[in-house]
């Protein structure tokens, strides 16, 4: 017997949910990525010398084509998509790449790298059960704490008023986002119900107004957006340089470590079980083939946003139908662009007041997960080597300076790629019995 629509469904997978109630809930995973969603854009734009037009084009393609990976990763088309509540945005993965690549080769180079990067992933994807064994739950373990602790920079950033920003960490910004920090906090603890789950765009909603009254919102933007907008197809001709495809190719290898990590997390936090095979591997052929797409839209690659992670860990809400909304949210902001230029004006400071929250949570995850593996003294082993190397040396990405750029684009500045690296290879080189050995050695 099919079930009524109830909001209580929006701590189940299945289910539905009134559409009055969904719309809050998925306008709030729309809110915690949208900056940082159009954030990679803005910076390898600039760094290619594309015009303001060029880059508008760009975030309204993004904001489309994210929307449509989001919906296949909840209701998955054949292999691709993971079924998982995972919503889909732009990688800050690729940037450090891509503003070497651009001004080098140009943005076509980018556009066919991409193309050719996406379509490997989604391939990878497809024969996942074969490789993936590799990946044993101490390694997703180690991954997802490396996500977690690699994203509190990236919410103290936000929290400053952006990184690099004019007036970066002022009083304002500290005001912004202590008021919103404590929104989020308070609305939690004395909401009732599910209204609890709705702390962060409570928070957003607050953060914004008290904004705007500051004047630090900048609604110039608004004027020459057009009412509605469809994206061009191939925008820019993709160009295939064998340098620009291998560099791009082992980004897309070190996102498709973040992508199992964040399948994983979700799993766990969320719907506190382990991600299956199929799950892992149908959210990495989607990540895979919607970069693909992204690309024939002039975009950047499109993988699963850790932010929302994140805010499924704080919420526990993970109903498809209710994360759909969301979806067509950022489709609708994509056709309408006056929309999606409402939304981006949301400041930086107010977004990091909800996600220093969030990104915390994904930490809590992982460190729950290794202690769900057990404390052997492999597994020890196999987390303090690989989170010492991965987050100590990134802190101090000169000591790569002796190794190829391209090495140096993978793992200088990447903790998640040098956490998965050491994991992988601890996991696979060190004796299943160490506890036995090292008693025998007692002895």
């Amino acid at each position: 017997m099919k079930k009524d629509a109830s909001v209580d469904n929006i701590y189940s997978l299945e289910g539905r949910v009134p559409l009055e109630k969904a719309i809050p809930f998925g306008l709030q995973h729309i809110l915690a990525m949208f900056v940082a969603n159009i954030a990679p854009i803005i910076i390898v734009a600039g760094a290619c010398g594309l015009d303001s037009s060029q880059s508008a084009q760009l975030i309204q393609s993004a904001m489309i084509v994210a929307g449509i990976g989001t919906l296949i990763q909840l209701f998955p088309l054949w292999k691709i998509g993971s079924g998982l509540p995972i919503v889909m945005g732009i990688s800050f993965t690729f940037v450090s790449v891509f503003c070497f690549i651009g001004p080098t080769y140009g943005y076509n180079a980018i556009i066919g790298a991409v193309l050719v990067g996406g379509i490997i992933e989604g391939i990878l994807g497809l024969f996942a059960k074969y490789w993936t064994k590799l990946i044993t739950p101490i390694v997703a373990a180690s991954v997802v704490t490396a996500i977690g602790f690699s994203l509190l920079s990236v919410g103290a950033a936000s929290f400053g008023g952006g990184s690099g920003s004019e007036g970066f960490g002022s009083a304002a910004n500290w005001i912004l986002g202590t008021i919103t920090l404590l929104c989020c906090l308070l609305f939690n603890i004395f909401a009732k119900s599910y209204w609890k789950q709705l702390s962060v765009l409570f928070g957003l909603v607050v953060g914004y107004i008290v904004a705007v009254f500051m004047g630090v919102v900048d609604f110039s933007a608004l004027k020459s957006a057009s009412i509605v907008a469809l994206p061009s197809i191939l925008p820019f001709k993709p160009e295939f340089n064998m340098s620009a495809i291998i560099a791009v190719v082992l980004i897309f290898l070190v996102s498709a470590t973040e992508t199992i990590g964040d399948t994983s997390a979700l799993a766990t936090s969320g719907l506190d079980r382990e991600a299956s095979v199929k799950e892992v591997a149908g959210s990495l052929t989607c990540d895979g083939f919607i970069s693909a797409l992204s690309s024939l839209f002039g975009c950047l690659p499109i993988t699963s946003f850790s932010q929302n992670v994140g805010l499924v860990a704080m919420t526990k809400v993970v109903n498809r139908f209710t994360i759909a909304t969301g979806a067509v949210i950022m489709i609708i902001a994509g056709i309408f662009p006056g929309f999606g230029t409402l939304l981006a004006t949301l400041p930086d400071a107010v977004l990091g007041g909800c996600t220093i929250m969030m990104f915390g949570t994904i930490v809590v995850s992982g460190l729950r997960m290794i202690s769900n593996c057990g404390y052997t003294q492999r597994n020890v082993t196999i987390v303090a080597l690989s989170m010492s190397m991965g987050i100590g040396f990134t802190q101090v990405p000169e000591i790569f300076e002796i190794f190829p750029q391209i090495v140096q684009n993978v793992f200088a500045t990447n903790c998640v790629a040098v956490v998965f690296l050491v994991a992988v290879i601890l996991n696979l080189v060190l004796p299943e019995n160490m506890e036995n050995n090292v008693k025998s050695a007692k002895v």
